[in-house]
């Protein structure tokens, strides 16, 4: 039997709802392999200073992202900001098992129990509580937990969870009736309760 083992692709970077937007129109185009190749090296549709961090990034997104379906890329691609923004959160939950489960329970503990707001060590304890499940979490480094974490706080901020990465103050997000839509649809139940997990009622 194989061990659990946590997939996470946290320190890769936060929501970036720009280049998820590009890497959609992309996948919408069905781009092949030398188009991808063109659009993200060569012509560097995501603005970055080299060409490897182009490359390691869009990649990164694309995973991301073809976990999805089609309407949730012409979302992504078409919507406004807080539409992007929400379709980005759902892509980074629906690739991230591990940030799912901080969201179903610090997050959701938080929001029940009216915290006012999180503190940085309450990611390190949930890390610390899912080594049980994953032992391989131990063998991280100090460095990376911590910079994981700062990438958590920094998808919930840039989502409408948290006030800003500096507070880490909770606040209220409404979630758009597309994607809600677009989660039933889809069945991701899991992934509907987490962004509405401000709600009173996260089903």
């Amino acid at each position: 039997m194989q061990e659990f083992r946590y997939d996470s692709d946290l320190i890769g970077g936060s929501l970036l709802v720009r280049e998820s937007r590009v890497i959609a129109e992309l996948l919408l185009e069905q781009a092949n392999e030398e188009q991808w190749k063109q659009a993200i090296q060569t012509e560097n549709r995501l603005q970055k200073r080299s060409p490897a961090t182009a490359k390691r990034q869009a990649g990164a997104l694309r995973k991301r992202l073809e976990r999805l379906d089609e309407p949730f890329w012409r979302a992504l691609r078409d919507g406004d900001d807080e539409l992007a923004t929400q379709v980005a959160f759902v892509a980074v939950l629906e690739r991230n098992l591990l940030l799912v489960e901080f969201v179903e329970t610090v997050l959701r503990d938080a929001f029940i129990l009216r915290a006012e707001k999180l503190a940085h060590y309450q990611w390190l304890d949930f890390l610390e509580d899912r080594a049980h499940l994953d032992p391989a979490i131990e063998d991280w480094t100090e460095s990376s937990k911590k910079k994981m974490g700062q990438v958590v706080f920094r998808i919930l901020a840039e989502a409408g969870l948290l006030q800003s990465t500096r507070s880490l103050r909770l606040q209220h997000m409404l979630v758009r009736p597309e994607v809600k839509v677009l989660l039933e649809d889809s069945r991701r139940y899991r992934i509907k309760a987490c962004l509405n997990v401000s709600s009173a009622n996260p089903a």
